[in-house]
């Protein structure tokens, strides 16, 4: 998933905190269930009542999920790593953690600390509702009748409370990279000493908890009875819908791994292009398309006035433009100014780079040397340099 895919709704502690499109559908989905479940426990509430407390919980549950990612980000901001941002979506949230931690005590840290979390808040959050509500003890009996006897802020409570406990155990499953699977790997890293090594191993055992996962939700979904998921065509699907998502996350986890092993140390001179085709900001967008785009295999040009860089303008700028507006148009007033482009150095890390490059969303950056425009680099060059360096292992 794309880190800066959907909107951002707010800043927390320095990290941006956005939304994912696919967070809206999970979202009326647990409201939709939720409202489901309050109407038929409490016949008794009327329609606005049951809807309201649906659409709380549901963010209040959104809010928890907020919380066990922020314990997550704020561990690794401690022990050195940068954080930009957290992105609910339809599976829960991520922490934009820029980096591997630095030791397996660091990752053990870092990966427990979101499920304590939660399950801090669940059993605070349950306990507190029982003893305040004095039916803990029926609850143990009767929990349908004993929820019937709670009144809506105690049942929204419980519920949060409830769905917290859930998320943390489900967040100690052992599949890499869920919580539990970032827990083996650093207990694998401590054994091996080799984080490489550590990661492929969890990273197998996530994927096979996942095909696990997959065949067990096809079994619910033609009438198999699983103990603790029970049935059906419902519970089987998404069961299995994230199987499919633990599975692959683990490969690409893997994989990106791999990738940053790789070009770890390696700096961007050796996979820049130097000397890139520049252009002028006073040339006209039809000039542009045909002295330039038309001749060349390029989608970005960088744009100097007087050997300086004053901005880039991409195949994706022109195409926002009507064609009847090439002419009538320059560079200048198109382009992404400089002011707000990214840049990097020759000595960067490569690493580093491939990062900026995944966290803006662009194809290339500039490579700047006293700040003067020394070469361009591209993401297609890296999957070049990995592609070369692959095949001479």
């Amino acid at each position: 998933m794309n880190p800066r895919s959907g909107f951002r709704i707010g800043k927390l502690f320095g990290i941006s905190i956005r939304i994912d499109v696919s967070w809206l559908l999970i979202f009326a989905f647990v409201t939709l269930n939720l409202a489901t479940g309050l109407s038929t426990l409490h016949p008794e509430w009327n329609t606005v009542l049951t809807w309201g407390l649906a659409v709380v919980a549901a963010l209040l549950f959104f809010a928890s999920v907020l919380l066990h990612e922020l314990a997550h980000s704020l561990v690794a901001r401690a022990q050195g790593t940068p954080v930009h941002n957290i992105t609910l979506f339809l599976f829960g949230g991520v922490s934009n953690i820029q980096r591997e931690p630095a030791s397996p005590g660091a990752e053990f840290l870092m990966a427990i600390v979101g499920p304590l979390t939660s399950l801090l808040l669940g059993a605070v959050l349950t306990i507190g509702v029982g003893i305040g509500s004095s039916i803990l003890q029926a609850g143990l009996t009767d929990p349908v009748q004993a929820a019937q006897q709670l009144g809506p802020l105690s049942t929204i409570l419980l519920w949060v409370g409830s769905i917290n406990v859930m998320l943390g155990v489900f967040n100690m499953i052992p599949g890499f990279p869920l919580d539990g699977g970032r827990v083996v790997r650093s207990l694998l890293w401590a054994v091996t000493g080799n984080l490489q090594r550590a990661t492929r191993w969890a990273a197998w055992l996530g994927q096979a908890i996942g095909w696990t996962m997959i065949f067990g939700g096809v079994s619910m979904a033609f009438g198999v009875h699983l103990p603790f998921f029970g049935s059906g065509l419902g519970g089987g699907l998404w069961l299995a819908l994230i199987g499919w998502f633990l599975n692959n996350a683990a490969a690409q986890s893997y994989k990106r791994m791999v990738i940053q092993d790789l070009l770890e140390g390696v700096p961007v001179s050796q996979m820049m292009r130097r000397d890139p085709p520049t252009v002028s900001p006073d040339l006209t967008i039809h000039q542009l398309m045909h002295e330039y785009v038309m001749q060349r295999d390029d989608h970005a040009f960088p744009v100097l006035e007087d050997t300086q860089l004053v901005g880039i303008i991409t195949l994706d700028d022109i195409r926002k433009m009507a064609r009847d507006d090439w002419t009538g148009h320059t560079v200048r007033e198109v382009m992404l100014p400089a002011d707000q482009i990214v840049t990097v150095t020759p000595d960067k890390d490569a690493a580093e780079a491939l990062t900026q490059l995944a966290q803006l969303d662009v194809r290339q950056l500039p490579v700047l040397e006293h700040e003067q425009l020394v070469g361009l680099l591209r993401r297609r060059d890296i999957i070049k340099w990995l592609q070369w360096n692959a095949e001479m292992a």
